[in-house]
């Protein structure tokens, strides 16, 4: 039994989200039992827990983390229990990224809440998939309209964008996928990435 666990990230308006479906069909035909975990911001701030409604960013991030932990916890252990030959996990951002979020003190402190250290959680990933927010190379096509919980300018968004990238500095294998095309383009570059990725994997 092989898992694999990756990451799509970005910053806002990127098509991280969009990309969820399109990943499950393209690796299930390929063989793949395909296990995604949604982005947990979005559902955290949609159910009215957010930056805005806590205290601070730590105290916000610290939750955020405690429900991703968790839920890669119950998809990780249900890849076993489903013990398909070939499992790819696709987690909608991943546990790094809310240091793109907080002042190093702040993450250093969540970092010791959970007993982690940063090198263990970029581990937790076999691959990243950075896709590039529109606020960076496409401005016109950035919008809010697609994402409740997106509230970011263009300026913002592009910020985010490059600190998300910073936050990933250090794992191994990150690979970025920009702007250069529509998104049916970027979406086909991105799975093309994620396939690359699995045939390295499996190659003897």
């Amino acid at each position: 039994m092989s898992v694999h666990v990756i990451a799509v990230t970005g910053g806002p308006c990127g098509g991280k989200s969009g990309a969820a479906a399109p990943i499950r069909a393209f690796f299930s035909a390929k063989g793949y039992t395909v296990l995604t975990i949604a982005e947990t911001a979005t559902e955290l701030i949609d159910g009215g827990i957010s930056p805005k409604t806590c205290p601070t960013p730590l105290a916000y991030q610290t939750l955020q983390m405690d429900l991703q932990l968790e839920k890669e916890r119950v998809v990780t252990e249900a890849a076993g229990v489903i013990g398909a030959k070939e499992t790819l996990i696709v987690c909608d951002r991943g546990a790094v990224d809310c240091r793109a979020y907080l002042s190093d003190a702040d993450y250093e402190a969540l970092l010791a809440r959970f007993e982690l250290t940063h090198a263990a959680l970029l581990a937790r990933y076999d691959a990243v998939f950075h896709m590039v927010s529109t606020a960076v190379d496409a401005p016109r096509a950035y919008t809010l309209a697609n994402n409740s919980a997106r509230t970011e300018t263009p300026e913002e968004a592009a910020a985010l964008d490059a600190r998300v990238r910073e936050a990933w500095r250090g794992h191994p294998y990150v690979r970025l996928i920009d702007n250069a095309t529509d998104f049916d383009g970027k979406l086909a570059r991105l799975l093309d990435a994620i396939w690359a990725f699995l045939q390295a994997c499996d190659s003897p």
